[in-house]
C-alpha cells in the first residue's frame, strides 16, 4: 500500500519539473556581467574617439607655431588654447577646465637632443614656441572622466580620470618672426 506523499514534497516536484521561469533566472545572472561589458566597450571607443580627435587638433594647431604664425600675431598660451578649443568638439572635450597646453621649445639641430618632461600636473606646462629652425614639441592634455573603466583600469589618474596626451615634434619654418617670449 502506498501512503500518500506529503503536500511539500509534492510541491517541490512540480516546482523541479517547470522550466518556465529558468530563461529569466538565467537571464538575472548573466545581465550584469553582459551589461557592464557592452558599457565598457563604449567607454574604451568613445576614448579612443577623443584620443584621435584630440591627436587631431594637435596636429591642426602645430601647424599655427611651425609656420610661424603664433609667434607673429605674438600668441600667448591662452589664446593658443583658445585656438585649439576651436579645432576639437565640445561636445567631447570641456576646454574651460580639461585641455591643457605645452609648448617647448629647443635650440637643437637634431631632434635627439630634446629631452622630454613627462607632465602628469597640468600645473608643469610651459609656452615656448621658439623662433626659426628650433626643434619644438607641442603637447595637448586631457582628462578623461571615467565611468565603467575606471573600476577596472590601472591606468587611472588618481581623480579617476584617464590621461589623453597628444605630441607633435617638428622644426620651426623660416617665417622672418621673431619668436616670443617663454612663460
Amino acid at each position: 500500500m502506498l501512503l500518500p506523499a506529503h503536500p511539500l514534497a509534492r510541491l517541490l516536484r512540480r516546482f523541479r519539473r517547470d522550466r518556465r521561469g529558468a530563461t529569466v533566472v538565467e537571464f538575472a545572472m548573466v545581465a550584469p556581467l553582459f551589461f557592464a561589458l557592452l558599457f565598457a566597450i563604449i567607454e574604451v571607443a568613445m576614448i579612443f574617439f577623443a584620443s584621435q580627435v584630440l591627436e587631431t587638433a594637435t596636429q591642426d594647431s602645430a601647424r599655427m607655431v611651425m609656420t610661424g604664425q603664433a609667434q607673429g600675431a605674438n600668441y600667448s598660451q591662452q589664446d593658443f588654447k583658445k585656438f585649439v578649443c576651436g579645432a576639437v568638439s565640445q561636445a567631447l572635450f570641456d576646454c574651460n577646465n580639461g585641455i591643457y597646453v605645452d609648448v617647448r621649445s629647443y635650440p637643437a639641430t637634431s631632434f635627439s637632443t630634446v629631452n622630454l618632461v613627462p607632465i602628469i600636473d597640468p600645473t608643469q606646462v610651459k609656452w615656448c614656441p621658439g623662433k626659426d629652425g628650433d626643434v619644438v614639441v607641442v603637447r595637448l592634455f586631457y582628462q578623461w572622466p571615467l565611468f565603467v573603466t575606471k573600476v577596472f583600469s590601472s591606468t587611472a589618474l588618481a581623480n579617476g580620470k584617464r590621461l589623453l596626451i597628444a605630441t607633435a615634434t617638428f622644426k620651426n619654418e623660416p617665417s622672418g618672426t621673431a619668436g616670443t617670449t617663454c612663460s
